[in-house]
């Protein structure tokens, strides 16, 4: 263990030394008398050489190679802020024309990853891996903690929002959860909310800075994609039961995956709950969404919630489209289990 500690140190703390000599580098005298060519070496070691270091650091490393994208972009954002304004050519030139590049590459690396880890469960354990499911598998084996969980929603939104287009056929052990609720023309209503509202908001704050009005559009639009790519992942993630496990689905939003010998009991309601440490509802809109069944179990289970946020339960509320079928099958499914 000790070191496991130590060997990380050394690859994670070199870079993060060279980091801040060049930082010093930048306050010392001698970049002021030679701030050009000094700019120009900076913007290089923090974008090409520190990055190269870290690469040969865990080279021969189980830590993903992928991570080398991180201290690229933090390399970046360090050269933004140290490197003179009028020095920073050689940043401008990464920013257009090798970033782009890493961007794309990336994307393209992690689908690469999310098919070959699908055609491996579907060989392995034949069953179906929702692309979600696939993704976030992906992600975890390429990026670490926070960074995978942050690429996992971004690319899912991307995912979900402009790519998955085709009409899926649901199965006999999948349900829908989003034709009855509303959640749609909620989620509907809220994107042309956010479109009135931020003509109206660019129109008013160009008056006060161009700058201000074009970046508040720019994160409204960003938020209206956000909300599109939900939408569409309520409509491509049903509720599945398969064998023994029931897999709560709210998009990409939130889930649960529940075995049916932990179930105490199901019920068809629609009545009020109060939510505590032990009640959950699925869907995050809360009392914007109804639901229509509550399922209790014997003990505590884990629920993911939006961006990685976990949370334990033993009852939790939500909505299905043919509610007295999941009942029955599940119920099924149980006396199957327990006649063993």
């Amino acid at each position: 263990m000790t070191t496991k500690t130590h060997s990380n140190l050394v690859v994670f703390g070199v870079p993060v030394l060279l980091i801040l000599l060049v930082v010093l580098i930048t306050k010392s005298q001698i970049f002021a008398s030679n701030t050009g060519a000094l700019s120009i070496g900076i913007t290089l070691d923090l974008l090409f050489t520190i990055p190269i270091v870290y690469f040969v650091l865990i080279k021969k490393k189980n830590i993903p190679k992928t991570t080398i994208v991180p201290f690229f972009i933090l390399g970046m954002v360090i050269a933004s802020y140290i490197i003179p304004q009028e020095h920073q050519s050689t940043l401008n030139w990464a920013k257009n024309w090798i970033f782009p590049f890493v961007e794309l590459g990336v994307g393209v690396f992690v689908f690469y990853k999310v098919r070959q880890t699908i055609k491996r469960y579907k060989a392995n354990a034949k069953q179906e891996l929702d692309f979600f499911s696939a993704l976030k598998e992906t992600c975890g084996e390429i990026a670490p903690g926070k960074i995978a969980i942050f690429l996992t929603m971004e690319l899912a939104v991307f995912y979900y929002g402009f790519v998955s287009w085709k009409k899926r056929i649901l199965a006999e052990n999948e349900f829908t959860y989003h034709k009855n609720s509303g959640t749609i023309s909620l989620l509907v209503a809220l994107i042309i909310i956010i479109g009135v509202e931020t003509y109206v908001l660019h129109v008013l704050l160009l008056k006060w800075s161009v700058i201000a009005a074009w970046i508040a559009s720019i994160l409204s639009v960003y938020s209206s994609i956000q909300i599109f790519g939900f939408l569409k992942s309520i409509i491509k993630r049903p509720t599945t039961i398969e064998g023994d496990i029931l897999h709560l689905r709210y998009g990409i939003l939130s889930e649960t995956t529940i075995d049916i010998n932990n179930i105490a009991s199901i019920e068809i309601t629609n009545k009020e709950i109060e939510i505590d440490t032990k009640t959950i509802k699925l869907s995050p809109l809360g009392e914007l969404e109804s639901h229509n069944m509550l399922i209790t179990l014997k003990k505590e289970n884990m629920f993911s919630g939006l961006y990685g946020m976990k949370k334990t339960y033993t009852t939790i509320a939500f909505f299905i489209d043919d509610k007295e079928r999941l009942k029955k099958m599940l119920e099924s499914n149980i006396l199957h289990s327990t006649s063993k």
